[in-house]
């Protein structure tokens, strides 16, 4: 671990965006919540990468992690530790918290909103001042993040608090039918090494998260010209009735700051208001930001041609030119199609095409060209060997 921080950061990154395809605007938002030593929700179905990009995160960060899927039913001795009994014997109530959630430096909490008051309360104190009370014993608590899952978004009002410490809230969702076989591939390779039992080489370690979190009073400084301009993206925001908690704008300063630092400039500018795509309260609202947010970052990418989009489409156009051959093949093929596997590739066509819209590569307009012709020929013959 010679190289520094900075550049060991962004090789953190890489390894995970090499892991896990089509997860790059959520892997940055990830680097962001470590770097701020702030916490993040992710919100999609079963199955689509959520904690095994956080476990994947915690080892390379060579990181005490916990992990726990919380029910109602939870008691809190199966997050917080069991009672001592020794100590107990002694006339001391104290909880044994070793290799518990108080000792954690990365958390994963699986379905957190479905987990009991008891667990909430002690929850909101350790996620805000990073300490848990034990027996009347204050204990500091090691904790950078923590990343917490759900299949939807809460809606009992008494779950607002514990949802309003997560300043990101991030959807992870299956991806596009054209990431396939690319998926596979990945796949398989993921499945080889957990077979083999093969670790991931730690590329940064948690205790140098958390010197950076506590030198990030030192980033936190921001121009007028910025300030002004997030005052005017807040108050946009409010105004569609999006909440947003004061608590929340303020404490959104250090995620800007994080954005900067990951991307090595000293001061926040206008792109890392991508962030801000990212505090819905509820999925709908996605597209109202989307709408405020977006203009914002389109005028700022056309003054700054050359600097890099988060979230920008992580397959290249030679996987979706092989893409398109594929599919031209099977349409053209001498099989029969049914109805629901003509669906499905003249679907994937479509996202291809959508997917090509946004790449600048002079190659793609050749590739919507095709995309184009196949879809015509599809729609106006059920002959695709003439195609």
């Amino acid at each position: 671990m010679s190289a520094p921080l900075f550049e060991r950061l962004h090789l953190l990154a890489g390894s995970l965006e090499q892991q896990f395809l089509g997860k790059d605007e959520i892997i940055r938002l990830l680097m962001i919540s470590v770097a701020a030593g702030e916490h993040c929700l992710l919100l999609g179905p079963p199955g689509t990468a959520k904690s095994a990009l956080i476990r994947s995160l915690a080892e390379l960060m060579q990181a005490r992690y916990f992990e726990y899927l919380l029910t109602r039913f939870t008691e809190p001795n199966e997050i917080f530790g069991p009672v001592d009994i020794g100590a107990f014997r002694d006339g001391v109530y104290r909880r044994n918290t070793k290799g518990m959630l108080p000792e954690a430096e990365v958390v994963f909490l699986d379905e957190v909103f479905k987990s009991n008051s008891a667990i909430l309360n002690a929850l909101l104190t350790l996620l805000n001042e990073r300490k848990f009370t034990s027996g009347g014993q204050v204990l500091r608590c090691p904790l950078i993040s923590v990343f917490a899952a759900s299949n939807e978004v809460p809606g009992d009002e008494t779950l607002t608090a514990i949802f309003d410490r997560f300043l990101i809230r991030v959807h992870s969702d299956n991806l596009d039918a054209y990431h396939f076989n690319e998926l596979l591939q990945r796949g398989i390779q993921h499945e080889i090494r957990q077979l083999s039992g093969e670790p991931l080489r730690p590329l940064v370690t948690a205790q140098e998260f958390a010197e950076l979190n506590r030198s990030f009073g030192t980033r936190m400084r921001f121009s007028e010209s910025f300030l002004s301009s997030y005052k005017g993206l807040v108050f946009q925001i409010r105004a569609e009735g999006i909440s947003l908690s004061d608590r929340r704008v303020v404490k959104m300063l250090k995620l800007f700051a994080a954005s900067a630092y990951l991307e090595g400039r000293e001061a926040p500018d206008l792109s890392d208001f991508f962030v801000l795509k990212h505090i819905w309260n509820n999925r709908d609202q996605a597209a109202i930001l989307e709408g405020i947010i977006q203009p914002v970052l389109e005028g700022f990418f056309r003054e700054h041609p050359d600097r890099r989009r988060v979230g920008v489409l992580s397959v290249g156009v030679e996987a979706l030119a092989a893409e398109i051959d594929r599919i031209r093949q099977i349409l053209t093929g001498g099989a029969a199609l049914g109805d629901v596997q003509l669906f499905s590739q003249l679907k994937t066509l479509g996202e291809i095409k959508v997917a090509l819209s946004s790449l600048g590569d002079p190659r793609a307009r050749e590739l919507e060209r095709r995309v184009g012709e196949l879809l015509q020929a599809s729609f106006q013959s059920g002959r695709f060997a003439q195609i």
